[in-house]
């Protein structure tokens, strides 16, 4: 224990996150609708997961419309999201360049026929965006002949520009050709992120209404339904509804193949219902993957804390589990306010959930004993635990108590439903903030992860949710707790 202690001296800076990629109000698409997508589909680069298809069959070339939804889990990295490719030089397609702009590009004997970069970037991993990509090389407008549209709002500010030449043929619906999600064919420029609703309508082009809507109370750009539009002889509908066929075209046209995707790639994690991950924006956090719910200590030792993207509310009573899926040794699980500055360090060394020496606002348990961690100093509370356990945290934020349990047993014989009794519970620090749940670790190379609800690798065998019928966890949460999604944060957050 002396030298947990004197680990937390090793972190000497601390950088303070942008907030708006925290807060609630940064989840611009995620608003109860009247019409609920149920499903997206969770890609990652390090498993080289993609869905592609043959097109043996031209169709318009001059008119089509792409749209589809996207949550980024990763960023800074050359990301391809939707590629028509009919040969190495005749391609066309939609990614994420390594400055996180967003790029349309269709180049036909390595020149190119139609560029579209922003200048604007999108970086904010807790948001799910709307694009809609929108040609029509007949229209006698150059700059109508193809558009950008990111949440009903037509870009207008690119920092490369090349329009179609009137009545070009775009590579999008060249026959001999294969469309992928995911990947370039051939490249290694993966996308990591979830994708929802993703359309491709053959032979029109449409406006970005015939796909979302502005919430009337909200002012936010929200879905509406798709599956009544007419997509064309190529186009394709993929709602990622069925587990066991996440290529499904829910059109009735040619399935995608999955490369490296499974069933357990499909999340809840959607427009109408944004969960809450792990933070991929705080500096020097390590390595977040696997939809921003795997976080990696790649700095070496010294403890690296894993932040969430959504507060838990200053109401309500919010659940998450979590599993440390690499050694049992030097872990952290805890709360703390979102925007702690003792949590929120730079690569020089994060502090640990418990160590907020200078707020006082942090609680930790720590894995080795059981003992919980405020400010640095231990008590005793708990019972050691290790890399087999799927570890929970219940946290009451109407009464300000703080609960862990080790595989669905609540340590210091806790009873979260006990209201303010808080029967085995530890005191909220900072009960007036939004709590970060998370976790942190001391070892090099050491992996934890986190179950929200929206999507886990953790191994779920139960799959309970909680009294909403939200998120899928090992364990139901106690009666009156929630997962950590918008819907539920709108109701009782």
């Amino acid at each position: 224990m002396a030298q947990f202690g004197k680990r937390l001296a090793e972190a000497k800076i601390w950088l303070k996150p942008n907030m708006e990629t925290l807060q609630r109000t940064a989840n611009r698409g995620s608003v109860s609708t009247g019409y609920d997508i149920d499903n997206s589909c969770k890609f990652e680069a390090d498993n080289s997961e993609k869905l592609s298809r043959s097109q043996t069959t031209g169709t318009n070339r001059k008119k089509f419309t792409v749209s589809f939804w996207v949550k980024r889990t990763e960023l800074s990295a050359l990301q391809v999201l939707a590629i028509a490719e009919a040969s190495g030089n005749d391609i066309s397609f939609l990614n994420f360049e390594a400055d996180d702009v967003l790029r349309f590009r269709d180049t036909g004997g390595a020149s190119d026929q139609c560029i579209l970069e922003t200048n604007r970037v999108f970086r904010d991993t807790s948001a799910w965006y709307h694009i809609v990509l929108r040609v029509d090389t007949t229209d006698g407008t150059a700059d109508d002949r193809n558009r950008i549209y990111v949440n009903g709002v037509q870009e207008t500010s690119f920092s490369a520009r090349t329009n179609f030449t009137q009545n070009d043929d775009s590579f999008w619906g060249a026959g001999s050709s294969n469309l992928t999600w995911g990947n370039a064919l051939g490249e290694a420029n993966y996308y990591s992120g979830y994708v929802a609703e993703a359309v491709y309508v053959d032979g029109q082009s449409l406006a970005p209404t015939s796909f979302g809507e502005v919430d009337e109370d909200s002012g936010i750009w929200k879905p509406i339904d798709v599956s009544g539009l007419t997509f064309g002889n190529n186009g394709y509908y993929l709602d990622f509804k069925d587990s066991s066929n996440m290529g499904n075209d829910a059109s009735g046209g040619t399935d995608f193949t999955e490369t490296n995707i499974a069933a357990a790639d499909q999340a809840t994690d959607t427009p109408t219902n944004n969960f809450c991950t792990f933070n991929a924006l705080i500096p020097g956090a390590g390595i977040i993957s696997e939809g921003a719910t795997k976080f990696t200590n790649s700095t070496g030792n010294g403890w690296k804390s894993a932040v969430a993207s959504m507060g838990a509310g200053t109401s309500g009573k919010w659940y998450a589990e979590f599993k440390f899926s690499t050694t049992a040794s030097d872990n952290v699980l805890g709360q703390c306010p979102i925007d702690d500055p003792d949590l929120n360090r730079g690569e020089a060394g994060f502090a640990y959930y418990g160590s907020d020496t200078s707020l006082d606002e942090s609680t930790g348990v720590y894995s080795n004993d059981g003992n919980r961690y405020i400010g640095g100093g231990a008590a005793s509370y708990g019972v050691s635990y290790g890399t087999s356990d799927i570890m929970a945290i219940a946290i009451d934020m109407d009464n300000g108590k703080f609960y862990v349990a080790k595989n669905n047993t609540w340590m210091n014989s806790g009873n979260p439903t006990s209201g303010a009794t808080g029967t085995g519970a530890l005191d909220v620090r900072g009960a007036t903030k939004p709590q970060s749940l998370g976790s942190s670790q001391y070892t090099a190379n050491a992996s934890m992860l986190c179950n929200f609800g929206g999507y886990t690798t953790i191994s779920i065998s139960s799959a309970a949710s909680d009294e909403n019928g939200y998120g899928t966890f090992e364990y139901a949460p106690p009666s009156g707790y929630y997962a950590l999604c918008t819907k539920n944060l709108a109701e009782y957050g």
